[in-house]
């Protein structure tokens, strides 16, 4: 079987790196040709994945078509607000929309505000498409530690079919219909990750950090039971899950984030200085915006908002999240 994985991220090398080890023809894209030549050089992703090397079997190219061609699962491992312009590029190769495709990309859209689906969708028409979402930091799967993920798609067979082409003894697939609570759990955990960062940043304890995780939970539940997402998503492994790894994890880029942001930085000085993308950054303005288009409550996310987008002082938020006129639970 032959695969291509759109992106050469630290997920998108795990995952060439993982289905490779598993037998199968493996083509990674590089968006940029000089760092393609040297990961085909090097076989180590030095930028997003250091010291895990990449097997020589795995086709490493810049060329979009070549990676594309002939392919039976395109998964598309590129940054959320990059998506569409990727899309774009491959839909002019009409043999290649045959293919099986899996979106493993946690974001939503600024400007459309499309989960990647949606913007799939757009752009290249009904294909058969399943998205991928967890507790998936890349460098711990990378070093074969046991994970969980879940494929989801309304196409029962085929969320059946990639759940046997990712399973192995330390990566275990769940499948699951509801698409849309499967996308906003993997993109809103970022944000609630981002505030977790600024509480480490500040220098609160565990005490805060569970406030956070609890109470961001609710809030990514009621803007997606808003937006048509089954609530018993939000209790599983793309959901609770994913909220808990991200927002504990040192490898966590969006929770380092907010620690930066915390100890004093702004974020256009924490940007500069970092390889990768921290999703949760564009997908705050996304969720702010969406949280006021279905008229839900997200407290945490609107303070998040404030902190990265208009200046506002972490401690300040703080005390405005903590001063809430008091209410249920």
């Amino acid at each position: 079987m032959k695969i291509a994985v759109i992106g050469d991220g630290g997920w998108g090398t795990t995952l060439a790196i993982l289905l490779c080890k598993k037998g199968f023809s493996v083509s990674l894209w590089s968006a940029f040709k000089e760092y393609a030549t040297y990961l085909n050089k090097k076989r180590v992703n030095t930028k997003f994945l250091p010291q895990i090397k990449i097997p020589a079997k795995i086709e490493i190219t810049h060329d979009i078509k070549k990676a594309t061609l002939d392919k039976e699962l395109i998964i598309l491992a590129v940054p959320s607000q990059y998506m569409r312009d990727v899309l774009k590029k491959i839909k002019d190769f009409k043999d290649c929309l045959k293919a099986n495709f899996l979106s493993v990309t946690k974001g939503i859209e600024v400007d459309s505000l499309k989960r990647m689906s949606e913007v799939i969708y757009d752009e290249l028409g009904q294909v058969k498409l399943a998205v991928l979402s967890g507790p998936t930091i890349a460098q711990e799967v990378a070093r074969n530690i046991p994970t969980t993920a879940v494929i989801a798609s309304e196409d029962k067979d085929l969320r059946k079919y990639l759940q046997n082409i990712f399973m192995s003894e330390r990566f275990r697939i769940y499948t699951n219909s509801d698409v849309c609570g499967v996308e906003l759990g993997g993109s809103l955990k970022n944000i609630i990750a981002i505030a977790c960062g600024i509480s480490d940043g500040l220098g609160f304890g565990t005490n805060t950090k569970a406030a956070l995780l609890a109470r961001g939970l609710v809030e990514i539940s009621r803007l997606g039971q808003a937006m048509g997402a089954k609530i018993s998503t939000f209790s599983g492994i793309s959901g609770l899950g994913d909220l808990v790894t991200t927002c504990i994890s040192p490898y966590s880029r969006n929770r380092f984030v907010g620690e930066q942001i915390g100890k004093g930085k702004t974020l256009k000085e924490i940007q500069k200085k970092m390889q990768m993308v921290a999703e949760g950054v564009p997908t705050t303005k996304s969720a702010y915006k969406l949280s006021l288009k279905y008229k839900v409550e997200m407290p945490i996310t609107h303070q998040v908002y404030k902190v990265l987008y208009k200046n506002k002082s972490p401690l300040k938020a703080v005390k405005e999240l903590m001063t809430r006129e008091g209410k249920e639970e």
